[in-house]
């Protein structure tokens, strides 16, 4: 880490937020860097230790030592003792993956006015849990819980007299239920080499802006799934509690291995609104042969691999399942690539820089959200 660099100039105002413990100033720079280090805490502890050197964040009434210490007692890591008792080894907690979400999710999307959020209902009818105001008689199969008394009352009322009420089927009245609609996303990782190259750290944000969605998605819309899966000369899935510890290999970019898994993780939900989001900043440049082997070639866009991803954007296409491409990259013959391959696919591609990534997945998730519901 550029310990003179601007972003370290984030870090060090947020040490010195008022109204808070040294405890709190401390972990929220601890949340940064131990996302930077894929949950390394030694290192994210190393780092810490330099920008206090540099920033004076500790005194001798409250150390980084003393943070370890509360790290341990307030269960955000746990220590593993080797054998001979001389070391312990430090890791973050399932309490603290969870803080982290939260802090991708304030730092990326807090900043966007709450009136923006919230849950988005198709015009359709059906079993659901958000009234919707309109009234009908009752059919087979309508919740009870969703009788209205009073109308049904009346109705008794008018057809059977005071003197000798009865109230039959017939005369019930239901208010109908919006149907809540399920959005279910795969979201696509590129961990290529070219991640980190060209003193450029590209894999953070990108893992910034899964863990926010995975909260936002948990948190906003708790019937819509999300599935993540990183891609390099193979693709696989990843839980989100990995998310944190997610790390470039040297790989190259397998986009046809990623789209295909991407479409059979999709194939198996019921939802009828599916959706993939694509994040990579390279071309692809490698294919997996049937005997095993990978054809490579990162000379220029080759042909034969360009061609197969077209393929997989058409076939996509053909199931309805659109694919957001948000390309961390500017070469004028990728970006031909991709409006190409967004064309076959009838879905939709951002040119963006690292800073409103995040923003700008946000927003084309609550935005197809409310399109593809209506």
């Amino acid at each position: 880490m550029n310990f003179s660099s601007p972003r370290t100039g984030v870090l060090f105002q947020q040490a010195q937020s008022e109204n808070q413990s040294p405890f709190e100033k401390l972990f929220e720079i601890f949340k940064e860097l131990i996302t930077h280090t894929s949950g390394d805490f030694e290192e994210a502890i190393d780092w810490l230790r330099e920008l206090d050197k540099e920033y004076q964040l500790t005194d001798e009434n409250y150390t980084i030592d003393d943070f370890i210490e509360d790290l341990l007692d307030k269960g955000l890591v746990v220590a593993d003792i080797k054998p001979d008792g001389s070391e312990r080894s430090m890791e973050i907690t399932a309490k603290t993956e969870k803080l982290i979400r939260e802090y991708a999710l304030k730092q990326i999307f807090g900043k966007l006015r709450k009136s923006g959020l919230g849950n988005h209902n198709t015009q359709h009818q059906g079993i659901g849990d958000e009234i919707s105001g309109e009234l009908s008689g009752f059919q087979f199969g309508d919740p009870i819980e969703n009788i209205v008394l009073t109308e049904s009352i009346k109705n008794a009322q008018i057809h059977s007299g005071i003197n000798d009420f009865q109230i039959s089927e017939d005369d019930l009245v239901v208010e109908k239920n919006h149907h809540k609609s399920q959005m279910s996303t795969v979201l696509m990782i590129d961990i290529s080499h070219s991640m980190i190259l060209y003193g450029e750290d590209r894999i953070t944000p990108a893992k910034k802006v899964a863990m926010a969605l995975a909260e936002f998605i948990t948190t906003r819309y708790p019937k819509d799934t999300l599935d993540v899966l990183v891609f390099g000369n193979d693709a696989r899935p990843i839980s989100i509690k990995e998310l944190p510890y997610l790390q470039v290999g040297p790989y190259h970019t397998n986009t046809v291995a990623g789209l295909e898994l991407a479409m059979d993780m999709l194939r198996r939900k019921r939802n009828t609104n599916k959706q993939i989001f694509m994040i990579t900043d390279g071309k692809p440049s490698c294919l997996k042969m049937r005997d095993g082997s990978y054809y490579k070639n990162s000379a220029g866009l080759d042909r034969s691999i360009v061609r197969k991803c077209y393929v997989m954007a058409r076939k996509a296409k053909k199931i309805k399942i659109p694919i957001t491409t948000f390309m961390i990259a500017s070469d004028p013959y990728l970006k031909q690539f991709v409006q190409e391959f967004t064309q076959a696919n009838n879905g939709k591609a951002f040119y963006t820089g690292l800073n409103n990534l995040g923003q700008m997945i946000f927003e084309d998730y609550e935005k197809n959200r409310k399109k593809r519901f209506r």
